[in-house]
């Protein structure tokens, strides 16, 4: 089963579930806003995609934070515990199926990585 993640109201996020939705493509929907992650749910992500990546520092919670906080983002362990804290720092959305993980939404990948999976 696949899994999107994600924040209800984010244009990026509508994006990739429109996409899904329009190709009938089943996927369990979770808020990062109402369902708290895990760190140890971060780092298996991480397995599959660069911390460059999953670390939002485009965003304005990126740019809200202190010069202490965001110095934590120096390491994985720090980063981890910056997006438990601030999920909004979490590059959206992020789809999984237990074999892989995507951050983002560009419906190329999206078709490659469902093909794919099968």
């Amino acid at each position: 089963m696949r899994h999107l993640y994600g924040i209800t109201n984010c244009s990026t996020v509508k994006k990739a579930r429109a996409w899904l939705e329009a190709r009938q493509i089943d996927y369990v929907f979770h808020d990062f806003k109402k369902e708290a992650l895990t760190a140890e749910w971060l780092a298996a992500c991480l397995q599959h995609v660069p911390l460059e990546i999953l670390l939002n520092k485009r965003g304005t919670t990126w740019r809200k934070l202190t010069p202490e906080e965001q110095a934590q983002a120096a390491d994985e362990s720090g980063a981890i515990a910056l997006m438990c804290a601030y999920p909004s720092l979490i590059k959206r959305p992020i789809l999984t199926d237990g074999n892989g993980v995507l951050a983002g939404f560009d419906e190329a990948q999206y078709a490659q990585y469902v093909q794919a999976a099968g």
